[in-house]
């Protein structure tokens, strides 16, 4: 049974990964646009949680907020059941929250190669499938799952990242089709580099999982993720750009499948699938995260 959605003012919209960054940009963003819509609002951090809901609060939004580790899977049912407890609907779900567990695959241990695709393709699979029927009772929805490019392009010390987001673009087509006789909408974000705490968290990550890089043989490597904030600095977009892409997924009458949030992006896309040959764009990417100068060291007796 298909019925009218509501208009964006008076709808619920969920957002996980919400204390800061995209998150938090597009809640101050939909709250400063559509006075009266109710937001939740997710993430570990209560105190930043609230932070963002008090100046989504002052603009008109009723604001809940659910602190959530999305690697937990019985948090992440407690946070679709506090929002339809307190709502009775979800109008859209936006699968923000996520990180880059970066370094070479042969370097990340299990548990954190567990870590990294719980909270970005296992947390947004299980709230996905808790409101799905909720939605569908209700005549439709949307979800927006903010991926990556790295969700379509591959890259030297990104396997993880890269792995779990390829994952989330995958779930989103099937779902996309699965969902359509619903009215269930859904597309993925696919930022380029952005100006949050995600470089400041891989330094972390890596600092964790690799003590002691300069005992490895990917020391270039290790020591050249250092440099990649820089390296992409005039390429990054503000978390803010990225917010008017989803508002955009979320206001479209027909959203498409995927929209690029990057600079170049289409472009590069376009020459790194289908115009470059294979072992040249392997190349660049070994270059620009110098794998080839591990190569080159591990040549000349590691």
């Amino acid at each position: 049974m298909l019925t009218q959605i509501p208009p964006l003012s008076q709808q619920v919209i969920l957002i996980t990964g919400a204390s800061s960054g995209i998150g938090a940009a597009l809640a101050q963003r939909l709250a400063s646009e559509f006075s009266g819509i109710r937001l939740v609002l997710a993430a570990r951090n209560q105190e930043k949680l609230e932070v963002v809901a008090t100046d989504c609060r002052k603009v008109g939004a009723e604001v809940l907020v659910v602190p959530t580790d999305m690697a937990q899977v019985e948090q992440v049912q407690a946070l679709a059941q506090s929002t339809l407890s307190s709502f009775g609907r979800v109008d859209a779900l936006v699968n923000n929250a996520g990180y880059g567990q970066m370094g070479p695959v042969e370097l990340i241990p299990p548990e954190y190669a567990r870590r990294q695709f719980a909270v970005n393709f296992h947390g947004p699979l299980t709230l996905t499938q808790a409101l799905i029927p909720t939605m569908r009772q209700q005549g439709g929805g949307r979800i927006i799952n903010v991926s990556s490019l790295g969700g379509l392009l591959a890259f030297p010390s990104g396997g993880m990242y890269s792995a779990s987001k390829f994952a989330l673009e995958a779930l989103s087509d099937v779902l996309r089709m699965e969902l359509e006789g619903f009215n269930i909408k859904v597309s993925v974000i696919e930022p380029g580099p952005v100006k949050t705490e995600f470089f400041q968290v891989v330094s972390e990550q890596i600092a964790k999982t690799i003590p002691e890089p300069e005992k490895t043989p990917y020391r270039a490597s290790i020591a050249a993720m250092k440099h990649i904030e820089k390296l992409t600095a005039p390429l990054t977009w503000s978390a803010q750009q990225v917010a008017v892409v989803i508002e955009k997924a979320l206001t479209d009458n027909n959203p498409r499948p995927r929209y690029i949030a990057a600079t170049g992006g289409k472009t590069m896309l376009f020459l790194m699938t289908k115009i470059l040959p294979r072992k040249l764009v392997d190349l660049f990417w070994q270059r620009f995260y110098s794998i080839a100068q591990v190569a080159k060291e591990w040549e000349q007796g590691g």
